[in-house]
């Protein structure tokens, strides 16, 4: 689907409809737009880039209803750019080569275009790889939107070329200075009390566009008496949280869980795992992610926590949901508040470290086991101690290949339970330098 305007940077005007509050509000300059003055400030990229006369395509990154496409036209306005906006959703090949085409003789013309993609991560590689010649002659500066990850959606090639630029959820001031703007254009003030004012401003979750449209909702309302925060619940339901499963969220999400657990902060994990539950995560997932944090960060300065994750996954899965969610709330707070230690996770990745660089060296021949005769005469097994014979139950034996300096992995904590195998390792290594192992 495109959507063609004759004027550069002009959206179309029509006079023979209602428009949504959220068109009626949209900037006419960028001075006018909310937030983002990480990019539109005066130190800001875009403002480096408008004021040096040098607009080099860019990529935008932030959740819905941030201001993407309003900058994209908005820019085209600045730099007199012929604004061509498509949707990665509806557009294949066939409609990018038309918009090549028209951009090619425009530039003959004299004239550059700026091309606005709104979802470009939904193109494929061949999709994304067909900028490329374009954006390199100067025929098109190339503006995408996109609210996944680029550097896991985009191509390498086209991200080479484009500056990436984030665009953040608006912050409370910025809502409520929208909301005001808003009862400018409707000539009245939001028939709401206090705490019903914050509350619309929560339900909207940074969203801009989401807020207009609650705003137009409650100016809907015939009430001569303003509307408390109960009223306002009932009648409007709370933006859905951002939250894509599979997306950039996902990760973030389960890395602010991971994190907080690791940092011994119950409230702070509790509080992402809910965010997550209520994103729709299968708490499956989060049951084998919190037993990996069992394993990863806390490993042997508390035993006990691999089972508690392990019980509590089990009994999720006996009570199902919603019941059975409050076992893994419990495994979070227990994982939070244990000991931590990763020595064994970092001793396993120094052992396969030298597994690897050491791969083809044999096992010493006394600690290889002789079923046969000729094995007895190769000398497998001789030499070998029973460890139950030796005093204390501990030869001091070596174990490793015959001429591999013996490495020392495992470096338990002073904290938990490895506080007392630190105490069992120093006992094993003064009783193996004694007997000369």
């Amino acid at each position: 689907m495109m959507d063609l305007f004759d004027t550069p940077g002009d959206a179309p005007t029509k006079t023979d409809g209602p428009r949504p509050l959220a068109d009626r509000l949209r900037p006419q300059i960028l001075a006018d737009v909310i937030g983002q003055r990480q990019i539109l400030g005066p130190e800001g990229p875009l403002s480096v880039m408008l004021a040096a006369k040098a607009l080099g395509s860019i990529i935008f990154w932030g959740p819905p209803g941030v201001g993407k496409t309003t900058i994209a036209r908005l820019l085209a306005q600045e730099t007199d750019l012929y604004f061509i906006q498509i949707s990665a959703i509806f557009s294949g090949m066939p409609e990018l080569r038309k918009v090549f085409e028209t951009a090619k003789n425009r530039r003959d013309n004299g004239q550059g275009t700026l091309l606005f993609v709104d979802e470009i991560h939904r193109f494929n590689k061949a999709q994304q790889d067909s900028f490329l010649p374009l954006m390199e002659n100067g025929t098109i500066v190339l503006v995408g939107a996109t609210t996944e990850n680029p550097s896991f959606e985009l191509n390498a090639a086209v991200l080479s070329r484009a500056q990436v630029m984030v665009l953040e959820r608006l912050a409370t001031e910025d809502l409520e200075l929208l909301a005001q703007r808003a009862e400018t254009e409707a000539g009245r003030e939001l028939p709401l009390e206090a705490d019903a004012r914050r509350s619309l401003l929560e339900m909207a979750d940074g969203d801009g566009r989401s807020l207009l449209n609650l705003i137009e909702q409650v100016m809907a309302w015939k009430r001569e008496q303003p509307i408390n925060q109960a009223t306002l619940s009932t009648r409007l339901m709370k933006r859905a949280a951002v939250y894509d499963k599979s997306g950039d969220s996902h990760y973030n999400m389960i890395s602010a869980l991971h994190k907080s657990v690791r940092g011994s902060d119950p409230d702070a994990a509790l509080y992402w795992f809910a965010r997550m539950l209520a994103g729709g995560e299968d708490p499956r997932y989060l049951a084998r992610r919190i037993t990996r944090m069992a394993v990863e960060d806390i490993g042997l300065a508390d035993p006990q926590a691999q089972e508690i994750c392990l019980q509590s996954w089990q009994t999720y899965e006996r009570l199902g949901s919603p019941e059975g969610e409050l076992a893994l709330a419990q495994a979070v707070t227990y994982l939070a508040l244990a000991p931590k230690s990763n020595a064994a996770y970092l001793a396993y990745k120094a052992a396969v470290l030298d597994a690897k660089n050491t791969g083809s060296h044999p096992p010493p021949k006394h600690i290889l086991n002789a079923p046969t005769d000729l094995m007895k005469d190769q000398g497998y097994g001789d030499g070998y101690a029973y460890d139950h014979d030796a005093e204390d139950g501990f030869s001091g034996q070596n174990y490793f290949p015959d001429g591999m300096d013996r490495p020392g992995y495992y470096v338990p904590v002073e904290r938990g339970f490895e506080r007392e195998l630190s105490k069992r390792l120093a006992y094993f290594e003064k009783l193996r330098a004694r007997r000369g192992g």
